[in-house]
């Protein structure tokens, strides 16, 4: 049969739309099957226990079945690895740290971009770390501190897990901000380097605060000030920098979502939707706060907020980390 001209091209021009209209009536489907977010870490840990409260909430707001997975090694970067490499259709996701999506670009080679080869959904929740001290140690508060890491440069030892590590950077951080120095001893994780902190063998940690928050309570170690802009719930007579005398100097863990790049638009609002549904169950903040977590400010919730803030996370870590020569196999 011989079709007009005319009636050739608006078959020719149906098409083109019905084709250009495929990626939007998948996303109104979105999602007909489970979806796998990838943690990784080994499970148990503070991300592992985020993820899979976060998985049962999503899953009732989808009506799909969501499920956690743990692919750990090389600092994370295979977790991530692993959805980077994913289709872009929503069904495979990433939920990490600071240290995964933004630490490990500047300590490794990565195969891979952390800012351009994810797709933000939103920061989850933060952690703040938490400067602590030997009971011993003559410092009464944060001012007494720098000045007494000034009056012994170089001699005070600050216990951390592993270079590279949050603590690590933090520690560096607090050395430019503060003008001291002092020696960094690494520990196989946090807790033998608090118990050496108990036990007088090390002056000083900045870590994630709940590393502490019990031997804080039970006065065998001290809380000298939070780096962040508000007290924790759980040390709440600890101040914050800001209000200890050492203003804008600022560090926390905090937790986001990513999917694959290119993943479509329509996708992402429907999977931040069901996130920000999930993050406002006083349920879920309950369980988080007892594990040392709190939820991510609203503003940061949102996929472009978030992409915004990883960005500049990178742009003040990344330095730091090439400044101070670290470099890891």
């Amino acid at each position: 049969m011989k079709l007009a001209r005319r009636e050739f091209l608006y078959l020719m021009t149906g098409a083109a739309a019905a084709g250009s209209h495929s990626g939007s009536a998948f996303a109104l489907d979105y999602p007909t099957r489970p979806i796998t977010i990838v943690v990784p870490f080994a499970a148990g840990g503070a991300t592992d226990i985020l993820a899979r409260l976060l998985a049962d909430s999503m899953g009732k707001s989808l009506g799909q079945t969501v499920i956690v997975e743990d692919v750990t090694g090389a600092a994370g970067s295979i977790g991530v690895a692993r959805v980077v490499r994913s289709a872009a259709d929503g069904y495979i996701l990433s939920v990490g740290t600071l240290t995964t999506h933004v630490l490990i670009g500047g300590l490794y080679k990565l195969d891979f971009d952390l800012l351009s080869d994810l797709t933000p959904i939103a920061e989850l929740a933060y952690e703040p770390l938490l400067i602590c001290i030997r009971n011993s140690l003559p410092a009464q508060n944060l001012q007494e501190l720098i000045a007494w890491l000034k009056a012994n440069p170089g001699k005070a030892s600050v216990g951390i897990p592993g270079a590279g590590s949050t603590g690590n950077l933090a520690g560096i951080s607090f050395q430019k901000a503060t003008g001291t120095t002092f020696q960094f001893v690494p520990y196989r994780g946090d807790g033998p380097a608090v118990q050496d902190m108990m036990a007088g063998q090390i002056d000083m940690m900045i870590e994630p605060s709940s590393n502490f928050t019990a031997q804080v309570q039970a006065g065998t170690i001290r809380a000298i000030a939070v780096p962040a802009r508000t007290r924790l719930s759980s040390l709440p007579g600890v101040p914050t920098t800001d209000e200890a005398g050492l203003p804008g100097f600022y560090a926390s863990i905090w937790f986001g979502m990513w999917a694959p790049k290119d993943t479509a638009k329509d996708i992402i609002a429907k999977l931040n939707t069901a996130v920000v549904a999930a993050l406002s169950d006083e349920n879920v903040k309950e369980r988080l706060n007892k594990i040392g977590q709190q939820v991510a400010p609203r503003d940061l919730q949102a996929p472009e907020a978030f992409g915004a803030f990883q960005k500049t996370e990178a742009e003040k870590w990344w330095p730091i980390i090439r400044a101070a020569n670290i470099k890891l196999d």
